[in-house]
């Protein structure tokens, strides 16, 4: 509930909110109905709803701009419809995001890159947020994925960053304070932003006596991306910005909160659940947060669910959240982090998180009632885990010309056709159809780079065999909508061929440039023995189902390897333990030695340490492209399209299987899940180890069976 400034400064006059100070307890007190200094009657107790949404990357509409089709499974317009329900039934709330806002579609690409948006305007994304009365919000690693200079005009942000100039006048920007906690320029030694915020808020809370009182509660939010950005965005980032570890900078900045009135502290953190030992350049900080003195934790990055969905057939916990340990006092039930309330609303707006706290009024301060809070991840089926909210309307009206614009941008053709389609529904069984032609325009763009160059040491490494890593980026990951479908050929939808969305189906992050790294072969099996983690290890005697691939959270680290012609050939041996899985590895019929040299074509974010393979930290880098891996993938399809025959073929461009399973027999099933509907897909392409459908689950996913004896 949001009140005008008359209304607050009027509270704030009568004592009503100067009820925090630095002192700040938990727990459960009894009640006197005395009246206090302030006003507030001893034991008056509020309630009042936290609500987060996370990693939207500018899904303001359920629509798949890649495949043109509505997608109902996700999406702002819907999330708009879930915070009205929150809002009605929590007159007390606040409304927060933990980043990942402005990047993440074609319509985002389109406004950033190709036809940058003037500073008058506003994104569509923040359009949005700004007519759903955000209250606050914090950043995540995708916010530097434009550059700086881009994210200084649509926040209308003055980043104080030598030669990153806003421009003049008053940009297009939300209209809710923006924090970022612990990130500071090299050469100010400030913050980029303000480094928090305290939201005055008026609730009506219940004195002893049950009579309605107006308060102000002051909420606190800070907000943590992780240090890799420095990594991930070098480009944009290095020399310019530095970034602390989340405990250091909440150490300082907490008893700065606390002595502003800060009634309660949010912590806004883009970052996983890393149970282990921490440490500052640890991306996945939140687990350590809750014991620096925080009252709430709201997460992101991870695009999981926490707590475990409470609608009727919600999904099994993600198996990375179901395996914690006990003694991490995570619970992921009732949505609690070492004491404190914790909540992820998963990603793409799929999700309002809701935290439900209760504060009583005890010896002049307001104290929290752990045990009267209730956390929450709320989807779009909440209401009978079976029907969809409906889209708010209001939403789509608003973006409705940015809408259009993104439709037409997609669809300008590129001048190729295909003669198959290219999909990533069994990317984990072995299907290349979505990943080779990606492999072949990375090693075409490498090696082309070493030919043409005129730099002594890269001119040295002509004769090193240059091979490609990528991968299925969109398997999985955020639900049974979310795969790679390039149709094939010229049809009477799509009488052009392939179109601009198509490579940004192929290769999802726009914002990611290819690199090149030189490695060894012991390098090599690492990196492939990396990979092969994202498979479940299967027990050959069971008799019970078994999940050949248990989580599709981290499936952007599975990378598919390829060489020219098919010279690269491995297998994977999901029997064996993580890191011992890769055998039969071999370069043109030779196994391959430790000794061999290979560069290996790949993006910034695995080349400068993205996803923990062994040994690839950055210091292997040989080429540092300023090409985008996406837009290397677009300019080879127009290559082609030029070229003679001008189409994509399955027989040269997407049947070069380089990996597959080593053979075992099961006792019981195995299962992999994918879309429902294209068992038909893994048989035109020769997935024989998919042998049929075993049902869907609670998520909606296929359950595929595997023949691993295949």
């Amino acid at each position: 509930m949001k009140t005008n400034i008359t209304m607050l400064a009027a509270l704030v006059a009568a004592g009503l909110a100067g009820c925090g100070g630095s002192g700040h307890d938990r727990g459960n007190a009894t009640a006197p109905q005395t009246p206090a200094p302030s006003g507030i009657p001893e034991g008056t107790t509020v309630t009042f709803a936290l609500m987060e949404t996370t990693d939207l990357h500018s899904n303001v509409l359920g629509y798949n701009y890649y495949a043109l089709a509505e997608d109902t499974s996700l999406g702002m317009d819907r999330t708009a419809t879930l915070i009205a329900a929150a809002r009605a039934e929590n007159p007390n709330n606040v409304l927060l995001d933990d980043g990942d806002v402005i990047q993440g579609t074609l319509l985002s690409d389109l406004q950033a890159i190709t036809k940058l948006i003037p500073c008058t305007a506003t994104l569509a994304v923040h359009k949005a947020m700004n007519a759903l009365n955000y209250d606050g919000g914090g950043f995540g690693n995708h916010e530097f994925n434009y550059g700086l200079p881009f994210l200084s005009q649509v926040t209308n942000t003055d980043l104080n960053i030598p030669g990153v100039t806003k421009p003049a006048g008053t940009c297009g920007a939300p209209t809710f304070p923006l924090v970022l906690t612990n990130v500071t320029g090299v050469a100010s030694g400030k913050p980029l932003f303000q480094p928090y915020a305290v939201l005055p808020r008026a609730f009506v809370a219940k004195a002893p006596d049950g009579s309605n009182v107006n308060v102000v509660v002051n909420i606190g939010i800070m907000s943590f991306v992780p240090p890799q950005i420095l990594e991930w965005d070098q480009r944009h980032l290095a020399g310019k910005v530095a970034v602390s570890g989340s405990k250091e900078a909440a150490a300082q900045y907490i008893p700065e909160l606390r002595g502003k009135g800060a009634n309660v502290i949010v912590a806004l953190s883009h970052g996983g659940l890393d149970v282990g030992a921490y440490s500052p350049k640890m991306e996945n900080q939140s687990y350590h947060l809750a014991g620096t003195g925080i009252d709430a934790l709201m997460i992101g990055h991870s695009h999981l669910i926490f707590p475990k969905g409470k609608e009727t057939g919600a999904a099994a916990l993600d198996p990375s959240l179901a395996a914690l340990p006990a003694s991490a006092n995570v619970d992921a039930i009732n949505g609690f982090v070492n004491g404190v309330p914790a909540v992820m609303a998963q990603s793409w707006g799929r999700r309002l998180g809701i935290i439900r706290m209760t504060m009583v009024y005890q010896g002049g301060k307001w104290v929290t009632q752990p045990a009267k809070t209730t956390v929450e991840s709320r989807g779009f089926k909440y209401t009978d885990g079976v029907t969809n909210v409906k889209a708010d309307p209001a939403i789509a009206a608003l973006i409705a010309g940015e809408h259009a614009a993104t439709i037409a941008y997609a669809k300008e053709p590129l001048g190729v056709t295909t003669d198959f389609e290219m999909s990533s529904y069994f990317s984990l069984a072995g299907d290349v159809t979505a990943i080779q032609l990606v492999n072949q325009a990375q090693i075409d763009y490498v090696k082309n780079f070493i030919a043409t160059s005129t730099d002594a040491t890269l001119a040295s490494y002509k004769s090193i065999p240059v091979i490609s890593c990528s991968a299925p980026f969109k398997a999985g990951r955020n639900g049974p909508s979310d795969f790679t479908d390039v149709a094939p050929g010229a049809t009477a939808a799509v009488p052009v061929g392939l179109q601009i969305r198509n490579p940004g189906d192929l290769y999802l992050y726009g914002n990611n440039n290819l690199q090149a790294v030189k490695i060894k072969g012991s390098d090599l099996k690492a990196w492939l023995e990396a990979s092969a983690k994202q498979f479940g290890r299967i027990d050959p005697a069971s008799t019970a189902e078994q999940d050949l691939v248990p989580s599709y959270g981290t499936i952007y680290n599975y990378d598919v390897f390829y060489a020219e012609n098919n010279a690269l050939i491995y297998q994977i041996d999901v029997t064996k333990p993580a890191g011992s899985r890769i055998v039969n590895l071999t370069y043109q019929g030779k196994p391959v030695a430790d000794a061999d040299d290979f560069i290996v074509a790949t993006n910034d974010y695995r080349a400068g340490g993205g996803g923990g393979v062994p040994g690839i930290d950055g210091s292997k880098t040989i080429i540092k492209s300023p090409d985008a891996n996406q837009t290397v993938v677009s300019n080879y399809l127009q290559a082609i399209g030029k070229s003679g025959g001008g189409k994509v073929t399955l027989a040269s461009n997407g049947s070069a299987r380089s990996w597959s399973f080593a053979k075992v027999k099961t006792a019981g099933p195995v299962i992999l899940r994918s879309a429902p509907g294209h068992l038909g897909v893994a048989r035109a392409n020769g997935i024989d180890v998919v042998s049929g459908e075993a049902g869907l689950d609670a998520s909606g996913f296929m359950k595929y069976t595997i023949d691993l004896s295949k």
